[in-house]
């Protein structure tokens, strides 16, 4: 009787797993789908309606400047935190994960560089102010702050000689840092393309003001909302517990030697 009873428990356990597993790869799909669609209407956005794309100092020149934020900081960076959460990947080699989730992460980082690049670029060579814009201080904070999260990730956890004090001391931080950096590129990709439609659209030699909503605001509108999908749909996947790696503490330490959102 116990043994059938335990049976029925663990087949009833690995259904809910199965189940589980199946969810999270639907939200898993939607986030790609809303990542991708992000990455094609800001490309859409730069190509069609602002000019494409050269690296003369002109506009052209700013136009790389979406497309590899929303890219690289947006996109690339929340695929890279849910390395972690695949179920697929639970039974592989750790160290194997720290390194993909962190060359996700210097790619992400390195993609910013060259839309900070883009954007200094331009306002350089046609006299305007850089960082001035709320827009700039949230964005230029992020960058800042995601370069020092994956220096510091870099040293604390996939250097063997980083002692596991020092791991245990970091790890919170990590964690913590690493959650506030995707709602600080959603902020300022949101007001930077408020900000950009503004000066585009209500300029002297605009088809259409914004306020008409001419199709370029329709796409660049609509290009935020999905930003905001993406966004919601990776802090979800994040946050449910039902869904982060399950792992086996033999101490407390070895639970600080984890990276970042592995946590129970």
């Amino acid at each position: 009787m116990t043994s059938h009873y335990g049976r029925f428990a663990r087949s009833g356990g690995a259904r809910a797993k199965m189940k589980s597993s199946s969810v999270f790869y639907f939200f898993y799909s939607l986030s790609h789908l809303f990542g991708l669609l992000c990455i094609i209407f800001v490309t859409t956005w730069s190509k069609s309606y602002r000019g494409g794309f050269a690296w003369d100092g002109t506009v052209k020149m700013f136009n790389w400047h979406p497309v590899c934020m929303v890219t690289g900081l947006v996109v690339l960076y929340g695929n890279a935190t849910l390395v972690y959460r695949l179920p697929f990947t639970w039974s592989s080699n750790k160290l194997i994960l720290k390194f993909v989730h962190a060359t996700l992460n210097l790619g992400a980082l390195s993609l910013a560089v060259i839309g900070l690049l883009a954007a200094f670029g331009f306002h350089n060579k046609m006299h305007i102010p850089n960082l001035y814009s709320m827009h700039s201080w949230v964005g230029f904070a992020a960058v800042i702050l995601f370069g020092l999260q994956w220096l510091l990730g870099f040293l604390a956890f996939l250097l063997p000689c980083t002692s596991p004090w020092l791991r245990a001391a970091y790890k919170d931080l990590h964690v913590f840092f690493g959650l506030c950096i995707l709602p600080m590129t959603i902020a300022a990709s949101l007001t930077g393309i408020n900000e950009k439609l503004i000066f585009v659209l209500n300029a002297p030699n605009s088809t259409a003001p914004y306020k008409k909503l001419p199709p370029e605001a329709y796409l660049a509108n609509t290009l935020g909302v999905l930003l905001l999908c993406f966004s919601l749909t990776v802090a979800w996947m994040l946050l449910k517990r039902d869904w982060q790696r399950p792992t086996v503490r033999a101490s407390a330490l070895s639970d600080a030697t984890e990276p970042l959102l592995t946590e129970n």
